[in-house]
């Protein structure tokens, strides 16, 4: 990464932007691509002298312990495992970090980079899925920063952020939303930098 890691005051985390819940598999969604737009004015925002951008990649093992609770999806070395065309332009400009579980935390990579970013003030999340990844690696991030008395701001961008089947899902946005603002996460819609 060309910055300096504690350079960086701010933070655009976009989790889970695979075309495996997009474009193709078990649990790809078309309309998730309706968040693109607000996702692509947010990542141009954050490329500057003193943020960051983090593409989370859901990626998983053939024999992953998820797909006990989720059919088989963005398996590694496949195209589901890889950013959707949107992205792709802006990927060597950030940090790509794979994880094999529902929560970034979880993932080695990005818990090495946060550790390292001492001086962050704010960290924005967008992505899918609302009610899983986003949920759990939002709240699990606001744990770890209270563990080591860190105070940064968390913004969940909720015009940035989708689920698969989410005519169906509703009650699970809901409660996922409910959660991350109990912990004090905030949640806007238009949030402008």
């Amino acid at each position: 990464m060309k910055k300096q890691l504690e350079e960086l005051r701010s933070l655009l985390i976009i989790v889970d932007m695979v075309n495996g819940f997009v474009k193709e598999g078990a649990l790809a969604d078309p309309n998730i691509q309706k968040i693109i737009p607000r996702q692509l004015e947010l990542l141009k925002q954050y490329l500057n002298k003193d943020s960051a951008v983090v593409f989370i990649k859901d990626t998983h093992e053939k024999n992953s312990s998820e797909f006990k609770n989720f059919p088989p999806h963005c398996i590694k070395g496949t195209e589901e495992a890889e950013l959707v065309d949107y992205l792709l332009p802006y990927e060597k400009q950030g940090i790509s970090i794979e994880k094999n579980s529902t929560s970034f935390m979880e993932a080695p990579a990005f818990r090495e980079f946060i550790e390292k970013t001492n001086h962050l003030k704010e960290i924005s999340i967008v992505g899918c899925c609302t009610d899983i990844c986003i949920a759990n690696g939002a709240i699990a991030l606001s744990n770890y920063l209270d563990q080591q008395n860190r105070n940064v701001d968390i913004i969940v961008h909720q015009d940035a952020t989708a689920t698969y089947d989410e005519e169906h899902r509703q009650a699970y946005i809901d409660a996922a939303y409910l959660l991350m603002e109990q912990k004090g996460i905030q949640l806007v819609k238009n949030f402008r930098k």
